[in-house]
């Protein structure tokens, strides 16, 4: 019978996840480094699958490590493996930054969006102002061609009564009563109230 030749290292046996987490939950250091060792690719690897993105998939990876050190003793070994606890971990993570990235992006879309529609109130007004100038227009067709005529060169070109008088050659008197006349007609066709 031959023994086996161990060249180099002891082949004292390694303790297994299992044990190690016992450790880890104590506050074991050292024994956390080895957990660490032995994880974290496939942590690595799995967080990579679900995000893609180089930079996110080694934070996250860190994350879990930390959530790993942080709540080793809830670590309950009836419930499954070290590895499938620490990978459930990773994947859980991983999918929770999927959806913060994706609900962020959400956020500055919908944002982006509200920065180019013109407020409520900027619409109402616009619509309130378009309709008033239509009912002005029509209220002013119902003057007489001279009051129209006073009402307009008055209040849409500003010119003075005087300057009213000399543009359609009437006596001023004959301005001021037509003007007056006009603006009655105006706010009773407007419905507006003195």
């Amino acid at each position: 019978m031959k023994e086996a030749v161990h060249i180099g290292r002891n082949p004292s046996r390694e303790p297994d996840l299992q044990e190690l987490m016992a450790r880890v939950a104590l506050g074991d250091e050292e024994a956390f480094a080895s957990v660490y060792d032995r994880v974290v690719s496939p942590v690595l690897g799995v967080v990579r699958s679900v995000l893609r993105d180089g930079a996110q998939s080694e934070e996250v990876a860190q994350e879990v490590l930390v959530e790993v050190w942080r709540t080793a003793p809830g670590y309950r070994a009836d419930r499954g493996t070290v590895i499938n606890w620490i990978l459930t971990l990773a994947h859980r993570r991983a999918v929770d930054r999927v959806r913060s990235v994706e609900a962020a992006a959400a956020r500055d879309h919908k944002a982006a969006a509200l920065d180019r529609m013109p407020e409520y109130d900027e619409v109402v007004e616009q619509v309130e102002a378009r309709i008033e100038r239509e009912q002005v227009r029509r209220c002013l067709s119902g003057l007489t061609e001279i009051q129209h005529q006073a009402v307009t060169l008055a209040y849409y070109r500003g010119l003075t009564y005087r300057q009213v008088a000399e543009a359609l050659t009437l006596p001023l008197g004959t301005v001021k009563t037509r003007l007056r006349d006009g603006l009655i007609r105006l706010r009773d066709c407007l419905g507006v109230t003195a």
